[in-house]
């Protein structure tokens, strides 16, 4: 009970103190990293293999955000006369419908990070109003976060639900989510695309160059990969914290209510919902249900998804301004998928 109590407190702070508390929100990182350690913690679970996981589990996914940083750290000045180029002929609108639908799709197959990093140094290079880049940032996550579970090279959540449903009775293979999953995934990238054209103000684009503190360096690009190492870590410690309770909601409810239940994926690791909720004797529209739940929380809070971190660390989107945006995207597009999956249902 007291386990329970200590877990609902967390959950409430991990949300909550973040949009409302500045020093949350501007170290954002180490502050799940503590909420995480905390939630295991009331719940004790600490253990070796944790412990482990925890210092190991970021490894691969830190290596390539540094990779990637370095590489867009030399080749900053060719893409920045590119996009300029792209400027003079074509409109900011188009520009923007286009990057947002491309992170998306892209991001299926060279990840969800190399996607976020393509957007951050995108974007940058738009001059956008800062108001106008911060509503395009935060659509582009929400479509990087759902196109790059259509295939396991995207983000882990992916490879977590193929593994989990390799046998029988799905035999699932490289191409099952996307089988499953694109005609509500691409119909909401489009539906952000549009989005994307009508939210970025009348007055778009910026004429001033870019000052040259804004471009990437080697130093920033280490400091981003550490605060993602931090991140990541904090995710592992929130989702082992919260892994019990989940269990016994997942084991109670309808997937209809499973669906709103992972709306909680706007501040807990997915990956680590999707290996608790996830089994071979569910129905395939309890996996869908359950999944789109999942993809599209995640865009709305800055920790939803690593992207999201990424992006505002990079472009300095704090967590309020995230989510005035993400939140009320996210519940009109919780609803409208809400909507279809019972019409569906009662087919």
């Amino acid at each position: 009970m007291i386990g329970t109590a200590g877990l609902l407190v967390t959950g409430v702070a991990v949300v909550i103190l973040p949009l409302f508390v500045k020093k949350a929100g501007d170290n954002l990182e180490i502050f799940l990293f503590v909420m995480g350690a905390l939630a295991v913690t009331v719940t004790s679970q600490w253990s070796l293999s944790l412990i482990r996981e925890a210092l190991l589990g970021p490894i691969k996914i830190t290596a390539a955000v540094l990779g990637a940083s370095l590489l867009f750290h030399f080749l900053q000045l060719p893409l920045e006369r590119g996009i300029a180029q792209l400027r003079i002929r074509v409109s900011s609108r188009a520009l923007v419908c286009a990057l947002i639908g491309l992170v998306g799709l892209l991001s299926s197959f060279i990840t969800a990070i190399i996607a976020s990093l393509i957007l951050v140094e995108a974007v940058s290079r738009l001059r956008l109003d800062q108001k106008s880049e911060t509503r395009v940032v935060v659509l582009a996550c929400f479509s990087i976060g759902l196109g790059a579970a259509l295939t396991p090279f995207g983000e882990p959540l992916a490879t977590v639900a193929i593994t989990k449903l390799a046998g029988t009775p799905y035999h699932a293979n490289t191409w099952f989510l996307l089988r499953i999953l694109w005609m509500y995934i691409i119909p909401c990238i489009a539906a952000l695309c549009v989005a994307g054209t009508i939210l970025i103000g009348r007055r778009g684009t910026l004429e001033s160059p870019m000052p040259r503190e804004e471009r990437e360096v080697i130093r920033s690009a280490i400091v981003r990969t550490i605060k993602v190492y931090v991140f990541v870590v904090g995710l592992i410690f929130l989702g082992k914290g919260f892994t019990p309770l989940i269990d016994r909601l997942v084991g109670a409810i309808s997937y209809l209510a499973l669906f709103w239940v992972n709306i909680t994926s706007a501040v807990l690791d997915n990956a680590t919902l999707t290996a608790a909720e996830i089994v071979p004797s569910m129905q395939m529209r309890q996996i869908v249900a359950a999944l789109l739940g999942l993809l599209i929380a995640g865009g709305m809070l800055v920790p939803g998804n690593i992207p999201n971190i990424i992006a505002a660390g990079k472009l300095r989107i704090d967590s309020r301004e995230w989510a005035k945006i993400g939140v009320p995207i996210g519940m009109a597009m919780m609803i409208a998928t809400f909507i279809v999956l019972f019409l569906i249902q009662t087919r």
